[in-house]
């Protein structure tokens, strides 16, 4: 396994790699039976990673340990939108949206490869809209706020459009009842591989990471959380830590029942639904906000290369965490509200991928989701291990810096956060400029890699079977597999076309078509024997399976 140390975190592994950074799952769990860490994170999605890194970053040594994937939960399911928040300011949570776009500024220094500009259009109409042309003007004082409290920072100002502007990006708009529009700015990523990219560049300066490591039990004592007992690929590894933080999400009160008897339920999970449809079923070239008929809520579509997502969030949720998705009655609602607005009639075949996740707020049982504020909590119970609750993925940075505050209170040591301007692998010395223009593989690599493309390249050089795509209809070649199982921590087919490439949204049944040869190179890479290949693609075809009669037969979800 080729690590850096984390001594010198200024000369970051992002800047100065020169080899790709391989990490060995016999190794980690080795260093995890061994060593004695002074934090142990438990949670693999974005607060979780974020928390790790900041500790590495302060040469703290730091573990994390996940019990599904990296992102699996809910941060591979968001609105994937690095934004600061309109609905903020109309709840008067101002500075919330302050800090936000800051952090989303800090995010496109910081991977410049995985976070991206993204217009966002409301169409102004008669009726049936968002809003019509008399709100319009009190709306586009929101925007000014919003722009003036850091919206500036991406380079752009909110713009009022025209029918013809408005058109000229999203010319599937019913045009009958459209008076112009307003457009502003914000950002988007890809969520799963942006944890993914924290997780590793955290593993590049020193810290031991591992995927499908589930905290059996907290270890104690003199009354103290001191490690967490894990099982992974059937071992028991008993892992010591002066420090434990919980940033399991809407699984948090589960583990933090287990280090108190008296905890009582403090996470409140609200649901958000996305679904997928080919771009020229519905042809726009930013994010298009459309109301819903008699509904209180708006709809998202946005662009993804040649597919359109379409999304909303903040549903109330009473049912099994490890088990959600977008159901039938989402999915029409969903569609209903493209239908209203856009031109075209889309139906449930159209759809060829779903995803639904959980979002952990923390509040009281009464009142909507929609209205609960976003500001994450940090705690520390009486038998002294760290909870982290709430917040968004556009301030996980600067949770992640707070949770380690509170840590290095825990451990009494001192040292500050540097995680502000740390580039993660992949960011340093990225060109966006000059990888667009490249165009083909470079491009689509550049994209997901930023400048670790090379390693990937490098595969494709040395074997150009490797450039074939792997799933057919998108660009994911054989190479990204193959990188996945030996620098990703790939275990499974699951990984690899759910979170290591988001095969299975954009592109459903090709991905499940695809499954076979997916596990054919993991096989190889990983030296599993035919059965568990057989099994491994197997548990992801009943996965596709269960994805679609709950979302199209209406099955219980």
């Amino acid at each position: 396994m080729i690590t850096m140390p984390a001594r010198k975190p200024r000369r970051s592994a992002a800047a100065t790699r020169r080899t790709p950074l391989l990490l060995d799952r016999a190794a980690l769990k080795r260093r995890l039976a061994d060593d004695m860490y002074d934090v142990l994170v438990i949670g693999g999605g974005i607060t979780g990673a974020y928390a790790v890194l900041d500790a590495a970053s302060r040469g703290l040594r730091a573990a994390l340990v996940e019990k599904d994937d990296f992102a699996s939960g809910t941060s591979s399911k968001s609105s994937k939108m690095v934004h600061g928040g309109l609905r903020y300011i109309e709840q008067g949570n101002v500075n919330l949206v302050r800090h936000s776009l800051l952090e989303r500024h800090r995010f496109r220094k910081n991977a410049p490869h995985l976070v991206h500009r993204l217009p966002f259009l409301f169409p102004i109409l008669d009726k049936e809209g968002v809003f019509d042309a008399r709100l319009a003007k009190g709306f586009e004082g929101l925007l000014w706020t919003y722009d003036l409290v850091g919206g500036w920072r991406i380079g752009k100002l909110h713009q009022r459009l025209t029918v013809p502007e408005v058109l000229a990006q999203a010319p599937s708009l019913r045009a009958e009842s459209l008076k112009g529009g307003l457009m502003y700015f914000d950002a988007r990523t890809d969520d799963a591989r942006l944890v993914l990219t924290i997780v590793r560049t955290a593993a590049a300066l020193g810290a031991t990471v591992l995927n499908g490591a589930r905290a059996e039990g907290l270890l104690t004592r003199m009354g103290k959380v001191s490690g967490a007992r894990v099982s992974a690929d059937g071992d028991t590894i008993d892992i010591r830590a002066r420090a434990v933080v919980n940033a399991t999400g809407v699984w948090t009160d589960e583990l933090d029942a287990k280090a108190d008897e008296g905890h009582r339920p403090r996470v409140r999970p609200a649901k958000g639904v996305h679904i997928v449809v080919p771009w020229d079923k519905l042809r726009i070239n930013c994010t298009v906000t459309v109301p819903v008929p008699g509904r209180a809520r708006r709809a998202t579509c946005t662009r993804w290369g040649n597919n359109v997502v379409l999304g909303t969030t903040d549903e109330d949720y009473q049912g099994s965490p490890d088990d959600v998705h977008c159901t039938r009655e989402e999915m029409d609602f969903l569609l209903e509200g493209a239908n209203t607005a856009f031109e075209g009639k889309l139906t449930a075949d159209d759809v060829v991928g779903s995803i639904g996740g959980l979002r952990p707020l923390v509040g009281g049982k009464e009142g909507a989701t929609l209205d609960m504020r976003r500001d994450h909590h940090i705690t520390v119970g009486r038998t002294g291990m760290v909870t982290v609750t709430g917040g968004k993925l556009t301030t996980s940075r600067h949770m992640g810096e707070l949770v380690i505050d509170k840590v290095m209170t825990v451990l009494g040591r001192k040292g500050r956060s540097r995680t502000t301007g740390l580039p993660l692998l992949g960011g340093a010395g990225y060109d966006s400029e000059a990888v667009a223009a490249s165009g083909g593989i470079a491009a689509h690599l550049g994209e997901r890699f930023g400048t670790e493309a090379r390693f990937v390249g490098d595969l494709i050089q040395d074997d150009p079977s490797l450039a074939e795509p792997v799933v057919a209809g998108l660009p994911y070649t054989k190479a990204e597999v193959v990188y996945a199982a030996r620098a990703e921590l790939a275990r499974s087919v699951d990984d690899v076309l759910s979170r290591r490439t988001r095969a299975r949204l954009f592109a459903r049944d090709a991905s499940a078509d695809a499954a076979g040869a997916v596990g054919a190179i993991l096989g190889q890479e990983l030296n599993l024997t035919e059965a568990e290949v057989e099994r491994s693609v197997a548990e992801y075809l009943v996965a596709v399976r269960r994805e679609k009669s709950v979302l199209l037969e209406g099955a219980a979800a």
